[in-house]
């Protein structure tokens, strides 16, 4: 079987029998796309099933979060956004981010023996470079979501990167000193993502929320503990520091300051 990341080649691996994308139908594969998001976003629109998945071997405007370019070079990385119709209000959106982490750290850990970094919110670690990164997009009212996009990006089979992030970003190809499969990789990522948005869908009232808070801590060793540099979008302050607490009832990050404790609703940490 070649390694191309086809509805055909991802179902043959069992692992998305008994899933939201078990049928091929679902499975969207093209071999250049401007932005898997984007087409995401726009079938939603137009009454695409949940669990329907785009996903490409390159993207010419790849997204990342915060308007961020992605870096998507040819059958080396998967690129790959999925369509969900969650039960959860506008204020509920960040847990899909989150499982989205734990989704990928569960994914690589299982195919290739490695643990990842979660660095709160979207941000997939290997180390203190970036291996991949979350990009969740909603079309919602002001009391439910009508669906969601997460897009997912994982450098896999990199051998280098361009210069300008060559010094922010890894690939497993580049930390083990060998290639991955990207088929075996995508389903277990689409495995995991099934389960954990099972467990969110039992309702972030009864419990899912705090398994999910509890398991995200364990992966990231961002989100309590650490020394970061914070900076808040759309907040009044940008660059401020402080020591990170955990993540509080909604799944937000808490951070010690001089001055008291903040809550982070939209922004980014570095160590420091």
């Amino acid at each position: 079987m070649d390694d191309l990341l086809t509805a055909a080649n991802l179902s043959a691996t069992s692992k998305l029998r008994g899933t939201i994308f078990e049928s091929e139908q679902r499975i969207h594969h093209f071999a250049v796309i401007d932005s898997t998001n984007s087409a995401a976003m726009q079938a939603a629109a137009s009454g695409a099933e949940e669990g329907s998945v785009f996903i490409t071997e390159e993207q010419l405007a790849g997204r990342g979060r915060g308007g961020h370019s992605w870096h998507s070079e040819p059958s080396t990385g998967i690129y790959l956004s999925l369509i969900l119709r969650p039960t959860l209000t506008p204020n509920d959106v960040l847990w899909l981010s989150l499982i989205a982490g734990l989704a990928a750290h569960h994914a690589i850990e299982s195919v290739a023996g490695i643990a990842l970094d979660l660095r709160w919110p979207n941000d997939i670690m290997l180390g203190d470079k970036k291996l991949g990164g979350i990009l969740t997009e909603v079309n919602a009212d002001m009391r439910s979501v009508k669906y969601a996009v997460i897009g997912i990006g994982l450098n896999v089979n990199q051998s280098h990167f361009p210069a300008e992030i060559s010094a922010l970003a890894t690939s497993l190809q580049i930390e083990t000193g060998r290639e991955w499969p990207r088929v075996e990789i995508a389903a277990a990522l689409l495995e995991s993502l099934d389960r954990e948005y099972g467990v969110l869908q039992e309702g972030v009232a009864s419990g899912a929320a705090e398994s999910v808070i509890r398991r995200f801590e364990e992966c990231s060793s961002y989100a309590r503990g650490a020394n970061v540099l914070v900076h808040e979008q759309g907040g009044p302050d940008v660059g401020y520091t402080g020591r990170t607490l955990g993540l509080d009832s909604r799944g937000f990050l808490k951070i010690q300051t001089d001055s008291g404790v903040r809550t982070l609703i939209s922004g980014g940490v570095r160590k420091v």
